[in-house]
């Protein structure tokens, strides 16, 4: 059996969007071109935002200073949705609020109308941007020595997931860029240290990613009464799903690639 994507996602806003594509470009040591490249800093000021915003370093290990699904699980009902230089912020598919992200008046305007939206935030809330270094877990969190990552599941997994546990488990939940499928459950474990290949474009698979609450939150609400994490951990002493990737060349994948090891 040979590995081939179904599906290509991105979060053009850390913790809050997703959107799936059809291809998409990878850059070298960075990943998906248009991933994660905005985010929510909260209690922070202008300045401490802006230094959020341009260096990785000031980042490490302040998870409290960024809008994410585990702090703020109230953003699960939002999504945005990133085209043609304008950033749109949704509720059930309709249209709240949509700006240019290149004027900064408008940048606020967004950061205010969330604040409007969710008073209980912790105040002030900065729409932040950095194409260089995008906001990935990885670039946050102190436990790895890669900044940028591509992340990737195994639909087998998720469903031999879903079968032991007798219940429905949207793929979309655990937030993947690539999703794969024609492998045994759990078989990317194995892939860990190797490089893979995917349309010429070369991947290092650095490790297991390790889930946390957010992923007990109900697709589209604010519900998170799935208990997927204890879950997990029950059916296979770990909290892991999916893989990280670090890109090592630039170019372009696309649904129907095969993965090749």
């Amino acid at each position: 059996m040979s590995a081939k994507i179904t599906s290509i996602n991105y979060c053009p806003v850390k913790s809050v969007s997703f959107q799936s594509v059809k291809n998409c470009k990878i850059k070298k040591n960075i990943g998906i071109i248009g991933d994660r490249i905005f985010a929510f800093a909260k209690d922070l000021d202008t300045e401490q935002a802006k230094l959020f915003e341009k260096s990785p370093e000031e980042r490490k290990g302040k998870w409290n200073k960024i809008l994410t699904l585990k702090n703020s699980p109230a953003l699960n009902k939002y999504n945005f949705i990133f085209e043609d230089e304008k950033l749109t912020l949704t509720l059930k598919d309709k249209e709240i609020l949509s700006i240019d992200i290149n004027q900064s008046s408008e940048r606020e305007a967004l950061s205010n109308q969330i604040s409007e939206l969710e008073s209980s935030l912790k105040q002030p809330i900065t729409l932040m941007k950095n194409e260089d270094f995008p906001f990935f877990d990885t670039s946050i969190s102190k436990k790895v020595d890669f900044v940028n990552s591509v992340s990737l599941l195994n639909i087998q997994s998720i469903n031999d997931f879903e079968k032991k546990v007798n219940k429905k488990i949207e793929a979309s939940i655990f937030r993947g860029n690539i999703c794969v499928d024609g492998i045994d459950p759990w078989k990317e474990r194995e892939w860990i240290g190797k490089t893979i290949k995917i349309n010429n474009v070369s991947f290092k698979v650095e490790k297991n990613i390790p889930r946390c609450v957010a992923i007990n939150l109900k697709p589209q609400s604010d519900d998170n009464s799935l208990n997927l994490l204890q879950l997990l951990k029950k059916n296979y002493n770990h909290f892991d799903m999916g893989i990280y990737l670090t890109a090592l060349d630039d170019g372009e994948i696309n649904i129907e690639n095969t993965v090749e090891l």
